[in-house]
């Protein structure tokens, strides 16, 4: 039995090295097999390269590459409208408004009331592309409410460096927006200085020497068509008399689509202060049809309406600034000698041969007695736009429109005069 025991235990002891070499060397083939030469050399002394496949890399290489080198890597591999590297390395941060969040409603309690709004110094900007162009005039902003992070990066980002930004739902930007289909974007701004805007070049190039005084607009959709006129010719400024509606109001912002930040606006101003912001040599025109009861005291009919068309006045009370309470009417104002007598001229007579201004007045009270008094100082008139007799005078927008292109066609006259070329003119 001994025996029989030597002879086992020396028949075992062989084979656990034997079957653990095979092992080594069956793992050793295998991972030979799998493994892609960077190099073969041929018998001929050839040598061919052979690149690793897409998507693989040699592990020696990869464990070479440093975290660093591997990030940037990754980032690269990522498509740019999903690559975030640009607002996390401007250090921009937002903050999402919580369930009943009551910044986004009181301040659109401060921005919607005009005494609040001039008390605060701030306006309300809503919409992509009215915000675009006031940062891009140098508008300062405040505060940013949005409901979609897409939408404030598409604005400059080295315009959004100290300014709030507060991310809300789209259902409390619809409640308080002024729009029928709000963009999901607000903007609280500082209420804009004309002299600190920067106004596009090519506005600045089309400029003319043309001059627009809103003289008691009451009406914020004819507002902003003004505006939009006096940028479309190129006025050099545009004033706003005390009595007019602010030109800040979302209304008039979202009626004159741009407008604010292509001409100077000039807003609230006193009668007494006018003839600061006129150019040296300035002469005013008033647009109203009130030379026509002196011209047409014959005629059997006038119009009856003047609140449709507060630019053209009648024997309808001349509501005057200074003397509304007493409400006196044309006839009485001239035997007082409270109307200046101004020459009436065709609105198509060259009336651009100096600076000019001109005085649109409101859609109810017309002209003032002070923008009267004014024409008369510089050596101005009034302006009349012929219509048809017995039909409504024109619109104070329409009526700005067709006087300000007119001094536009004036002025473009004259200049292919003087160079020679006029019938392109």
């Amino acid at each position: 039995m001994a025996v029989l025991g030597e002879c086992a235990c020396w028949a075992t002891r062989p084979l656990l090295p034997v079957v653990r070499t095979w092992e080594l060397d069956a793992r050793r083939w295998v991972r030979a097999l799998r493994r892609s030469p960077v190099k073969v050399v041929f018998p001929s002394g050839q040598v061919v390269e052979r690149k690793p496949g897409p998507g693989k890399q040699p592990r020696k290489a990869a464990a070479e590459t440093s975290p660093r080198e591997q990030r940037l890597k990754q980032s690269r591999q990522v498509p740019p409208s999903q690559t975030p590297s640009t607002w996390e390395e401007s250090g921009l941060r937002y903050d999402k408004a919580f369930p009943g969040d009551k910044r986004l409603s009181s301040v659109m309690t401060v921005v919607k009331s005009r005494p609040f709004r001039e008390k605060q110094g701030k306006i309300l900007l809503e919409g992509r592309r009215l915000i675009a162009d006031a940062l891009k005039a140098g508008a300062v902003p405040k505060v940013f409410f949005f409901s979609r992070l897409e939408y404030i990066k598409e604005l400059p980002i080295e315009k959004l460096k100290g300014v709030s930004l507060i991310k809300v739902k789209f259902e409390d930007i619809k409640d308080w927006s002024d729009l029928v289909t709000p963009q999901g974007i607000m903007g609280i701004f500082a209420k804009p200085d004309h002299v600190k805007m920067t106004y596009p070049e090519t506005q600045l190039r089309h400029t003319l020497p043309i001059l627009l005084i809103c003289d008691n607009l009451r009406d914020p959709g004819n507002l902003g068509t003004i505006l939009r006129s006096a940028a479309g010719v190129g006025c050099s400024k545009v004033i706003l008399t005390k009595g007019c509606v602010d030109a800040w109001e979302p209304k008039v912002l979202r009626a004159g689509m741009g407008a604010h930040f292509q001409v100077p606006i000039i807003n609230n101003v006193d009668w007494e202060a006018v003839p600061n912001y006129l150019p040296a040599d300035t002469r005013v025109y008033v647009a109203d049809n009130c030379g026509l009861y002196t011209q047409a005291q014959a005629q059997a009919q006038m119009s009856n309406k003047a609140s449709d068309c507060g630019w053209v006045c009648d024997r309808r009370p001349l509501q005057f600034h200074k003397y509304e309470e007493e409400e006196e009417n044309l006839e009485s104002a001239a035997n007082k000698g409270w109307l200046p007598e101004l020459e009436v001229q065709s609105y198509d007579s060259d009336w651009t041969e100096a600076p000019a201004a001109v005085v649109i007045g409101g859609e109810s009270s017309g002209v003032s007695l002070e923008s009267l008094q004014l024409a008369e100082s510089t050596g101005g008139g009034r302006l009349l736009i012929p219509i048809v007799p017995g039909a409504d005078g024109l619109s104070s927008a329409m009526a700005a429109s067709v006087l300000l292109f007119e001094g536009k066609r004036q002025l473009r006259a004259r200049a292919g005069r003087l160079s020679g070329d006029g019938s392109r003119h």
